[in-house]
């Protein structure tokens, strides 16, 4: 297990929710930290929080903007002379069903969850190669791994992202480079409230799975945990782990569950 302490970290969607309680969590074990967003104000609030306030460096950054990524990493390795874990954490929700749906919100979606993530990820991998180690955290999702209705467009970037990171993991295996990724089932965060509707705008509302989910500071640490122990996969939540289970084995059982579960 190699001990994440005093490690340089860049975190994404780190002014709020997972990313937020993650700079938390991280700063008290004295890691140097980038924390990006495109909220720079946000991320001042968050740095304000952090007791090692010299060790927090805030990078803005939007992830529709791909043009940008190789500037940004220039950025990134600049302020601490290095990098040695990244953790995609940025991305954005859905709740509409199919028929209603705006193309283009599909189309926001893949930019956001998937795209943006992958030209950020490019665009570090060759200092991580010429290194000979790095660490991609990527935190997906558990509609990364099964649907749910009203979720139809983010279930297909997250189902994305895991196509993505298991090649990159076998095709860099021999670089001593590790990849993760971080499937929270629900937590305490806003994202229910920030999540696109039919026409794009954000829902403004929470649902009882996410309220009734694991405080983000329970799963920042079981995160961590899982990123100590370079783990391939993580599933991180309640019950709603055993939807992972149930795709395996018994697919039309779990058909079944979500359906009359009606979550949204």
């Amino acid at each position: 297990m190699q001990r994440i302490a005093g490690k340089i970290v860049w975190i994404t969607g780190a002014s709020s929710g997972i990313g937020e309680a993650l700079t938390y969590a991280l700063d008290k074990k004295n890691c140097k930290l980038i924390i990006s967003s495109r909220r720079e104000a946000d991320l001042n609030r968050v740095k304000d929080k952090c007791t090692n306030k010299h060790n927090i460096a805030i990078l803005p950054l939007d992830l529709v903007e791909f043009n940008t990524m190789d500037r940004k990493v220039s950025e990134a390795l600049a302020l601490n002379n290095g990098l040695d874990i990244l953790i995609n954490n940025a991305g954005v929700s859905q709740r509409s069903l199919i028929v209603n749906t705006d193309f283009e919100v599909y189309k926001n979606l893949m930019e956001i969850n998937y795209l943006g993530t992958v030209a950020l990820t490019k665009a570090l991998l060759p200092y991580f190669i010429e290194n000979k180690k790095g660490h991609f955290v990527t935190v997906t999702s558990l509609m990364g791994k099964f649907g749910s209705p009203y979720r139809s467009g983010y279930c297909g970037a997250k189902h994305a992202l895991h196509g993505f990171f298991d090649v990159l993991r076998m095709e860099h295996e021999k670089d001593q480079i590790a990849v993760t990724l971080i499937c929270p089932g629900f937590v305490q965060t806003n994202v229910a409230k920030n999540a696109l509707t039919a026409d794009g705008s954000k829902q403004m509302s929470d649902d009882k799975a996410t309220q009734n989910g694991l405080p983000v500071h329970i799963f920042s640490r079981k995160m961590i945990r899982a990123i100590e122990r370079q783990k391939f996969e993580a599933y991180i939540g309640r019950g709603e782990l055993m939807g992972i289970y149930m795709k395996r084995f018994f697919p039309k059982l779990l058909h079944k569950i979500v359906l009359r579960s009606e979550v949204r």
